[in-house]
């Protein structure tokens, strides 16, 4: 439904304006929205890291088990990190349309004094918004590796079910800790930028 509404971004925005709702309402809406999904995904993937550490000091009994767990879990951090880009292109495309048209309207102002107010204040704006926005995409670059480290190791587990396997994964798990760690610092820093500019938009 939000793809569609966003598709017909002119017909969209007009039917909210005439509820009252603006774009700059609908940004900080989506952004907070985005921030939610990072605080979702940050949860997950540490989630996901506490089910590969347990799998390291199981018997072959309980191999499968652990796999299916660990499985669900890399299913569910896929999930929530296409929530996360789906949510930063929705920031995004209300973002490009709020400032063209703060762009357009400046053009239409009488009093030249104000105009280059509001053309100091735009580009402040603008500014701000691209630094919480590099924040987001860098978070959202960051979930990449570490699926991509969850999958390998949710396959090796699958191909390979058996004790063996366990002893093979323990080097692994520096590698992981790593990575899902300088994840949930890029979500932080990207939370608290969306904050910052939630706080500066109100």
């Amino acid at each position: 439904m939000l793809l569609i509404l966003t598709g017909c971004s002119s017909t969209y925005y007009g039917a909210l304006e005439k509820l009252g709702i603006e774009k700059r309402e609908i940004l900080v809406d989506r952004i907070d929205d985005t921030r939610e999904s990072q605080e979702e995904a940050k949860t997950q993937f540490a989630s996901a890291l506490e089910q590969y550490r347990s799998i390291i000091d199981v018997d072959g009994g309980e191999l499968e088990k652990v796999y299916d767990r660990l499985n669900a879990e890399y299913q569910r951090c896929e999930r929530d990190a296409e929530e996360v880009s789906a949510r930063i292109e929705a920031v995004e495309s209300v973002a490009e349309d709020l400032f063209d048209e703060w762009d357009g309207e400046i053009d239409d102002f009488a009093d030249a004094g104000m105009a280059r107010q509001s053309r100091k204040l735009l580009n402040e704006t603008r500014s701000e918004y691209a630094v919480m926005l590099q924040a987001m995409q860098r978070a959202e670059r960051s979930m990449e590796p570490v699926l991509t480290i969850l999958k390998d190791h949710v396959t090796f587990l699958r191909h390979n079910l058996n004790a063996r396997a366990i002893g093979s994964l323990q080097g692994e798990l520096n590698t992981i800790e790593q990575a899902t760690a300088s994840l949930i610092a890029d979500m932080e820093e990207s939370i608290a930028e969306a904050s910052r500019f939630m706080d500066s938009m109100q």
